[in-house]
């Protein structure tokens, strides 16, 4: 699938898997055993713990060592004092998803300022520039994948009908991203509908945003939740309310999965590919860290996932045979 979006500063993408080590650079790389360390939002979700696996392994593959893994939880003040600490600790380089764009900017500047390289996942923070502050963002095609979830629940809404986006309230590029490209979308596809909006700033709200979103629209008639965490909160707001409203949303965690599978209200999956972004982060950093210069903006394209091919999507994804309950609705489907 064609990427569609722009990098953090209108880059064009250069997918993934163009992006890649020559032999003299991965031998050269093992001979100075290069220490990381990596720092997520969170280390609990699917997409994290497969991410972390393709950048662990890559990086073991040229000799690199991941020295540390913290967990944010979502939380930017303690981004920002694990980037400062980071600042000065024996490693070479640093792996971080920035939590907002402006508040940690000045912490993700410091591992620049300490002489050690930057590596951004799907963000890049407020005034800072790839080649000064950072190596390079490597990131899902996030206006894409807004696109295809548009389109995933466009064919679930009536004519005239009513659609929300659930919403993360952070200053947050990648779900910016999809949510510009649904709302886009919707206005060129589908004029008819109107696109209404609820927003939570940590994902424990996403159940009480979506009630507060359905008593304000008592006529909503589709959901595009941002990701998946999110999305199953709002499945089972929806569920309490007694409505039967579809969802869509992106990753391919194993709760949505299932339900799409078993036929719930999940009705469509805009997929990324988290052990790939894993996999080409690990090889900018080594590009990086060899003075390469890898494209400021790598990308991989999103993957569409409705419950005719949840099967063989989930193994796509994940690496994995796709668990029971899936490959049991699968038979279903087939009798």
């Amino acid at each position: 699938m064609a990427i569609t979006g722009l990098g953090p500063h209108g880059e064009r993408a250069v997918p993934a898997d163009q992006v890649g080590l020559s032999e003299a650079d991965a031998d050269a790389a093992r001979s100075r055993r290069f220490a990381v360390a990596v720092v997520l939002h969170t280390t609990m979700s699917d997409w994290a713990k497969e991410e972390l696996a393709g950048m662990v392994t890559t990086l073991g593959r040229y000799g690199a060592a991941v020295v540390e893994v913290i967990d944010c939880a979502f939380d930017v003040d303690r981004q920002i004092s694990e980037l400062l600490r980071l600042a000065g600790e024996p490693v070479d380089a640093v792996v971080s998803i920035p939590i907002g764009s402006s508040r940690a900017a000045d912490a993700h500047r410091a591992i620049a300022g300490a002489g050690k390289k930057l590596v951004l996942l799907d963000n890049a923070p407020t005034g800072m520039l790839p080649g000064k502050d950072y190596v390079s963002v490597i990131s899902t095609d996030n206006f894409g994948l807004g696109q295809i979830s548009a389109e995933l629940v466009a064919p679930h809404v009536p004519q005239g009908g009513k659609v929300g986006v659930l919403a993360y309230g952070v200053d947050f590029f990648a779900t910016h991203e999809r949510e510009i490209a649904f709302r886009k979308w919707m206005a060129a596809r589908r004029p008819d509908l109107a696109v209404v909006r609820g927003k939570f700033a940590d994902v424990t709200q996403a159940r009480t945003a979506t009630a507060a979103l359905l008593q304000d629209n008592p006529d909503l008639s589709g959901l595009f939740a941002v990701w998946d965490v999110p999305a199953m909160g709002a499945a089972a707001a929806i569920r309490e309310s007694g409505k039967t409203i579809p969802i869509t949303t992106v990753d391919l965690g194993n709760e949505v999965a299932t339900d799409l599978a078993n036929g719930g209200l999940i009705k469509g999956i805009a997929a990324q590919l988290p052990y790939d972004q894993g996999s080409a982060a690990g090889v900018a950093t080594i590009l990086g860290l060899l003075e390469r210069r890898p494209p400021p903006w790598i990308a991989l394209p999103g993957l569409s996932v409705t419950a005719a091919n949840v099967v063989e999507a989930y193994q796509v994804v994940w690496r994995a045979p796709a668990p029971a309950g899936l490959l049991r609705a699968r038979r279903l489907r087939s009798d």
